[in-house]
């Protein structure tokens, strides 16, 4: 599972921000945005990064003309706006009585680095042993991703919230939380606790990764994020399956089901690889073109 689609899902547990301002695209330049049309639908697609810098100026001419030409925003949930209610079911969801230490959740060679981790995000692995090994591994990278300087509060999705509440516009959602949290809730123990191990894996390159992932997404360049995802460790097929494909297949049902204008905000990891989001939707006969 790639690092800017495990970025996403980890995002809302993210609450720091801290460090330089972000970087602008260059001249003519910006995240990928594509226009959706048919059965009913005219509105547009925009692939977002759930944690950023402050300050990164990614509102483009094309991307203000699009959220102003629109009649309502749908992101991944909309419940995100509750913050203390989504948290609450995360603890609820993630924690379980009678866990193994965590450390004997992940090979011998990657206990040190797990420690070192949760040390470095100003947790420990005697607190995440409490957790289910998927919600361990959202907070352990939720830890790792402190060194990034990144926030959700910075990203994408609460300044979209920011922009359609103040146009008095409706903000929808294509799944719940508990459907997010679900996919990861119901996988294998052993499922869990390979993308445990992926986790620290992961933070050992996690600085240099996202700021290629970054840049690239800045300059909607699709084919160099494509790249990045293919580069990384083979996904568990398993976890694929639950937490990405079968997502963006409810997804694209829900999308059949919206008419009008509507602006989707989804994760950019969603909109490259196998069943992504767009070639789901033109499956079903939508027309989706590319305009930034």
């Amino acid at each position: 599972m790639s690092l800017l689609r495990w970025l996403g899902l980890c995002a809302l547990l993210l609450v720091a921000a801290c460090g330089r301002d972000g970087p602008a695209p260059a001249e003519g330049r910006g995240p990928a945005l594509w226009r959706v049309q048919g059965h009913g639908l005219d509105g547009w697609l925009f692939g977002t990064v759930h944690v950023l810098p402050k300050g990164v100026a990614w509102r483009t001419e094309k991307v203000r003309a699009a959220i102003d030409g629109s009649d309502r925003l749908v992101l991944e949930s909309a419940e995100i706006q509750d913050r203390a209610r989504t948290m609450a079911l995360f603890e609820k969801m993630g924690r379980s009585p009678g866990l193994p230490p965590l450390e004997a959740r992940v090979p011998v060679n990657e206990r040190d680095e797990l420690q070192r981790i949760a040390g470095e995000g100003g947790t420990s692995t005697q607190l995440l042993s409490g957790y289910e090994s998927w919600a361990a591994a959202m907070l352990l990278s939720a830890a790792a991703q402190q060194s990034l300087h990144v926030s959700g509060d910075e990203g994408v999705e609460p300044a979209l919230i920011k922009d359609f509440r103040e146009e008095d516009k409706p903000i929808g959602g294509l799944e719940t939380v508990a459907r997010q949290f679900g996919a990861f809730d119901t996988l294998p123990e052993a499922a869990q606790r390979r993308l445990l191990a992926q986790t620290v894996e992961e933070a050992r390159r996690m600085k240099a990764l996202y700021e290629r992932i970054m840049r690239a997404w800045l300059e909607g360049d699709m084919a160099a994020i494509a790249r990045e995802d293919e580069a990384g460790e083979k996904p568990d097929p398993v976890v694929e399956q639950a937490v990405l494909i079968a997502r963006n297949r409810d997804w694209s049902d829900v999308v059949g089901k919206l008419r009008g204008r509507p602006f989707i905000a989804v994760g950019t990891g969603h909109l490259t690889g196998r069943d992504n989001l767009i070639q789901l939707l033109e499956a079903k006969g939508y027309k989706v073109t590319r305009v930034q």
